[in-house]
């Protein structure tokens, strides 16, 4: 699979070139401004609409072959405010075989309302296996033999393998928001938003997944008579039947940032740093059930700093963030939902995978609250053009931590014995005695960047997680657009 994702990756790299150089221009497309000396060179900036577009391709054993587009356009206008654009708009459409994709129309612009910024999205998000390890991070223990195949075994001769599936559950995503900005003073701004997250969650399909072609044997097929862990926590009365099988949750959001980076998606120097709050409303209704209890308000803490080592060649960036639940109660499947005053990437999952704990495995971490951590070095290591597009390679080394500031209160006593009623061993899935839910998350890694024109940034990482119970002995493999923060 990572000599596939290679190739991919060494294709959208070829295609994002030929696609730069065919891009849509008006008027005059790059200018030299003349403010420029001996040591520093003079700046390139980019008039008009520029357009760019790679093609979605990926190819996973559980998610199955995957096929789409994405494009983002961007208008400069007279190019008097670049790196900023006037207008972005981005599309996003990818589909697999096995009932996993996306689907985003997604805008922003600080013109369009004059001196305020207004951002806008609209996504479907369908996920056929969504990953579920268990509350509270460590405190869930994580055994990878019983959803990883092992190839050294006979097929279906092994007692520790159990499903593919058994980590997993199905989880699709409706979302909505509108987010604006308006200036305080200075780089103060104030920051409102409302939208609405409706989840549709339930067990895995496993006929779906299975598919036709699978016989019984097949280290590919899953037993539909094995239970998930997501089954399993109904079971013992952790999930509530009233979350079991996800809801609607309109919201609305308030805060303040401090903004004084000298550019948006690829800034060198300044601090972004914002704190919000969310609150979230339930409804009753039959398909889902009395969810008034879920009404809840969350707090967020977010502060950026970027400090330039060597010009704009090598940069030290890092982030601190929390978030945590201060009223009322969140249901389990919007935990793993990290809230943000603007919508930038398709989804911001938390603690665990390529967007926050790149490494460790997707929504290891789920807890009432955390807090988390990342530390990337960019360096620039070569700037060139393709006829009037600007691109530039840069190498990235990073460290990423999570922590649980808030954990599930669960009922040890009433946990165990129901687990023991059903024949298993507790210590399987919780360690209750040693209280691991506070201990740190951590993994590291190294990220390449290949930007166009400052904004359009194909990001590929490697990294590998510090603990084998946030990954087993596996390494990640991300392919990303933009940076991580």
């Amino acid at each position: 699979m990572k000599r596939l994702y290679i190739c991919c990756v060494v294709a959208l790299l070829s295609i994002s070139a030929m696609g730069a150089a065919d891009s849509i221009q008006t008027d005059i497309d790059t200018t030299v401004v003349t403010t420029s000396t001996d040591s520093i060179p003079a700046k390139k900036i980019k008039k008009g609409w520029n357009f760019g577009a790679l093609p979605s391709v990926a190819y996973d054993a559980d998610l199955g072959f995957q096929g789409g587009a994405l494009a983002n356009v961007y208008y400069y206008g007279d190019g008097s405010q670049y790196p900023e654009y006037i207008h972005s708009f981005y599309v996003e459409a990818a589909y697999t075989t096995k009932r996993y994709g996306l689907f985003r129309f997604f805008y922003d612009s600080k013109y369009l309302i004059p001196n305020h910024r207004l951002s806008v999205d609209m996504s479907y998000l369908p996920d056929a296996m969504c990953d579920f390890y268990g509350f509270n991070g460590y405190q869930s223990v994580y055994n990878p033999s019983w959803h990883k195949w092992n190839k050294n075994v006979d097929k279906m001769d092994t007692t520790a393998y159990q499903s593919r599936a058994f980590y997993k559950y199905k989880r699709d995503l409706v979302r909505f928001a509108a987010d604006i900005e308006g200036n305080i003073s200075g780089n103060w701004k104030w920051n409102a938003g409302l939208g609405v997250l409706g989840y549709m969650i339930g067990e895995c399909d496993i006929n779906m997944l299975n598919g036709k072609k699978l016989q019984e044997g097949d280290h590919k097929w899953l037993n539909p008579e094995v239970q998930g862990l997501y089954e399993k926590y109904q079971n013992w009365g952790i999930i509530k039947q009233n979350e079991a099988h996800g809801g609607w949750h309109p919201y609305v959001r308030a805060g303040i940032t401090y903004d004084s980076r000298n550019a948006r998606s690829n800034p060198s120097k300044g601090i972004y740093a914002d704190v919000f709050l969310t609150y979230s409303a339930g409804f009753n209704t039959k398909t889902y059930g009395n969810q008034a209890e879920y009404n809840n308000l969350k707090f967020n803490f977010n502060f950026r700093h970027y400090v330039p080592l060597y010009r704009d060649r090598v940069t030290l960036a890092y982030r601190i963030g929390t978030q945590n639940v201060i009223a009322g109660k969140s249901p389990f499947y919007m935990n793993t939902y990290q809230n943000v005053l603007f919508i930038q990437r398709v989804l911001y999952e938390a603690l665990g995978g390529g967007n926050s704990l790149r490494g460790v495995l997707r929504n290891r971490v789920l807890a009432n609250g955390y807090a988390y951590a990342n530390i990337e070095l960019r360096t620039r290591v070569v700037n060139f053009d393709i006829k009037r597009q600007h691109f530039f390679i840069g190498l990235n080394p990073f460290f990423d931590l999570g922590i649980v500031t808030d954990p599930y209160k669960l009922n040890e006593e009433e946990i165990t014995a129901r687990i023991e009623a059903e024949g298993l061993n507790p210590a399987d899935y919780f360690d209750f005695e040693n209280k691991q839910a506070y201990l740190p998350h951590m993994s590291a890694g190294v990220g390449l960047k290949i930007g166009m024109n400052e904004n359009f940034i194909l990001s590929v990482d490697w990294a590998a997680a510090f603990d084998k119970r946030d990954s087993g002995k596996y390494t990640n493999f991300y392919i990303k657009m933009g940076f991580l923060f």
